[in-house]
């Protein structure tokens, strides 16, 4: 079965329902599978080799999550994005990873954490260099991960992880249409560490925020391109 991409989580998935689930999720999120495309439970099965079970039980999560509309008696499909839902996904994750660059900010030895984001920053800027997207969006979900984890909660990273899902099939999609450039994104990461190696809590949630909401330039964008991934009536603003 092929597992996740860089939206793989950092404990590895325990039941066949986890695997299935990460195997659609990430087929969802890189529009492999696209919005309104009908599943078929009877054809993932075959596809990853399991029993239509987990397949039931890993679609259910989805839908729980938005990721999937599931409408008795016509079928399952996958959703469309919404414009709440990556409204509610923004909030969260904001919410959640300026609290955790505040603490790495206010830590007496930042040294340690400094170095190391700074290595996957220059790492970033080689993969920009060479256009190679995904290993450059697998460090980007590094970076992050590193300032939960010296923030003391490196288990809140699967929170963000779900939080930031809906963000995650938008910033896919404004990558392959509207937005092909990664270099910003690295000097922004390079802006929280400046902020975090100064000692300024204020500075580095103020450089998180800017950063998170990098994305949020680009929906409209993104939905007059492929209004047809969207919901009627909820690509704008």
């Amino acid at each position: 079965m092929a597992m996740a991409n860089f939206l793989q989580p950092a404990k590895e998935p325990t039941s066949l329902a986890d695997r299935v689930y990460l195997f659609m999720r990430e087929q969802i999120v890189t529009f492999t599978r696209k919005p309104l495309e009908p599943i078929s439970e009877k054809k993932i099965s075959a596809e990853v080799g399991v029993s239509r079970t987990p397949v039931r039980e890993a679609l259910a999560r989805l839908a729980t999550e938005h990721l999937v509309d599931i409408y008795p008696q016509r079928g399952t499909f996958v959703a469309p994005l919404r414009l709440p839902d990556l409204e509610r996904s923004q909030f969260m994750r904001e919410a959640l990873e300026v609290g955790l660059v505040r603490r790495v900010a206010a830590l007496p030895d930042r040294a340690e954490v400094v170095a190391k984001l700074r290595a996957e920053v220059d790492v970033q800027h080689t993969f920009a260099k060479f256009k190679d997207e995904q290993r450059f969006y697998r460090s980007d979900e590094d970076f992050h991960r590193l300032i939960a984890t010296y923030a003391g909660l490196p288990d809140l990273w699967e929170e963000i992880a779900r939080a930031k899902i809906h963000m995650d099939r938008c910033r896919h999609l404004a990558l392959a249409t509207v937005d092909r450039d990664v270099a910003p994104i690295a000097d922004q990461h390079a802006a929280i560490i400046d902020a975090i190696e100064a000692g300024d809590p204020d500075s580095a949630a103020d450089a998180m925020r800017t950063h998170l909401r990098r994305i949020l330039r680009f929906i409209d964008r993104v939905a007059d391109v492929r209004p047809e991934f969207f919901e009627a009536g909820t690509g704008g603003r």
